[in-house]
């Protein structure tokens, strides 16, 4: 275990491109960025600017062209894909846009998901999950369908998902994105509030800038590269 004020993740000089037949199609360029346990960092740029393929690449959801991204200290290129895929379920929550619910599944069992693919006990998997159902307002629809809910408690809903594992870094793309301003504000609440509670690190893809404003610190995507505001 790494201390708890080194980065839980690190991108050094990170590129991303992908090969067409007129040559290489770059998407990111010597991407820079240290975030530690307790930090809350927003990024922002225009659509089509690269942010949501860099959240693949803190997510280990897509592989750098070059560079080196590791996570808790770990050199995650040096990894199998068994391995990658048992670090990311570890040590990083999603908090999708669109929720990515499953359907037939009532609201705690879409919550235990993660804990169920690490094979924890079933006691500690129920604990675990009436807990943060119960966390995040949602225990009188624990076995409602995702069908039933409105957009704000689906978006609760993946945030229990997310933290369920108890991850080190929380990755939320565009959170409040489909949701009104109030139950914006809510999803908003609890995200900062696991952090502030857990020492859990934050990052946000957004369009808003109010709720960059409410981060410790924002970088921008400019012409390929991350920049943080001063």
């Amino acid at each position: 275990m790494s201390e708890t004020n080194s980065p839980i993740v690190r991108l050094s000089n990170v590129r991303k491109s992908f090969k067409t037949p007129t040559g290489d199609l770059v998407i990111l360029e010597n991407i820079n960025l240290e975030v530690k346990r307790g930090e809350k960092v927003a990024i922002v740029g225009p659509s089509g600017s690269g942010k949501s393929t860099l959240l693949s690449l803190l997510g280990l959801l897509d592989t750098e062209s070059a560079g080196e991204i590791l996570i808790d200290n770990i050199k995650t290129s040096t990894l199998t894909e068994d391995s990658l895929a048992k670090l990311r379920n570890k040590k990083i929550g999603f908090v999708f846009q669109d929720f990515e619910l499953i359907n037939p599944f009532t609201v705690s069992e879409n919550v235990a998901v993660p804990v169920e693919i690490s094979r924890v006990s079933r006691s500690e998997v129920s604990a675990s999950v009436s807990e943060l159902v119960s966390k995040v307002g949602m225990s009188h629809r624990a076995e409602a369908l995702p069908k039933t809910l409105s957009g704000g408690e689906k978006q609760r809903v993946a945030i229990a998902r997310a933290l369920v594992n108890k991850p080190d870094l929380i990755l939320a793309d565009e959170p409040t994105g489909s949701l009104d301003r109030e139950n914006g504000q809510k999803v908003l609440d609890l995200l900062l509030n696991s952090v502030t509670e857990d020492k859990k690190a934050l990052i946000i893809i957004t369009h808003d800038e109010a709720i960059a404003a409410r981060m410790d610190r924002v970088f921008e995507i400019k012409n390929k590269s991350l920049h943080e505001r001063s």
